[in-house]
């Protein structure tokens, strides 16, 4: 009777931790592991110089103590363009999509850590931002569960201002850094949409904006120029226009008014 009970005991006990692990994510989760192992097993590999004709190697290793992890420089804003936390996670573990962010926060404010923030998401994509053009390697992307066309809900960007203050403290990202998609891919992106609340942000210390009095564009003000001290490709300077207005205005027009260079003019002198 003992021995059934003691049997019976255990069968409960790995019924529970089954029961507390279960998740419709374990097989993606194993496989993130595996791959996170990888690469934890290639950070631990002694360099070496592979010796030949040209390259002559030394007798022993010598191995800096002078480094660190590389850190993200940038976030990195967007929408899903999905219906769904679900449909967005169910796309993120598909190994054919090949494309991921660090976190997504759901309508309700649930954040999703996808992938340790030390690693290279494809998030980003073709673009420029800057002189950057490999975002991917420089920033961490953040997914806001909305398909585009409808407000941010409370709870979302409650949560995604909470989340924002780590990166910046742990890795000092800059003040300016905090971007949106559209911001690095002009012709390709509109996310963050014009719905997205970059002032309130800003109000936080997450990314530029404008002084709520503006003094007027100086004669002779060069909008193009400004828009490329501020980070934009101007290379095609009408795409540029969109993102910044999308942003900085919550316009989708691609025609500079008097206020847009005041505002471009305010924005470039807190740039440089």
């Amino acid at each position: 009777m003992r021995l059934f009970t003691n049997y019976l005991s255990a069968i409960i006990l790995i019924l529970l931790i089954a029961g507390c692990t279960w998740s419709p994510y374990n097989a993606t989760n194993k496989v993130y592991r595996k791959q996170a192992k990888t690469f934890a097993a290639r950070l631990k590999e002694q360099p070496d110089v592979e010796a030949n004709d040209s390259i002559k190697a030394p007798e022993y290793f010598v191995g800096t103590t002078n480094f660190t992890m590389r850190k993200p420089n940038f976030v990195v804003i967007h929408h899903t363009s999905q219906e769904s936390s679900e449909q967005t996670l169910t796309t993120f573990t598909l190994p054919r999509t090949e494309v991921s962010s660090h976190y997504l926060i759901g309508k309700d404010g649930t954040v999703y850590h996808l992938l340790n923030d030390y690693l290279r998401a494809h998030h980003a994509g073709l673009g420029k931002w800057g002189n950057v053009t490999d975002m991917n390697s420089c920033s961490i992307g953040i997914e806001l569960d909305n398909n585009g066309k409808e407000p941010f809900t409370d709870p979302q960007i409650a949560g995604l201002i909470s989340l924002l203050s780590k990166p910046k403290q742990t890795y000092n990202i800059p003040t300016a850094n905090f971007i949106g998609h559209a911001d690095f891919a002009p012709t390709r992106k509109s996310d963050p949409s014009v719905f997205f609340p970059w002032k309130t942000l800003a109000e936080k210390g997450f990314g530029l904006w404008y002084a709520d009095t503006l003094k007027s564009a100086p004669a002779g003000f060069n909008a193009r120029v400004a828009l490329r001290v501020i980070g934009y490709d101007t290379r095609d300077t009408t795409a540029a226009i969109r993102a910044f207005k999308r942003h900085f205005m919550q316009d989708t027009s691609h025609q500079l008014t008097p206020m847009d260079l005041d505002v471009l003019s305010d924005l470039m002198n807190n740039t440089v």
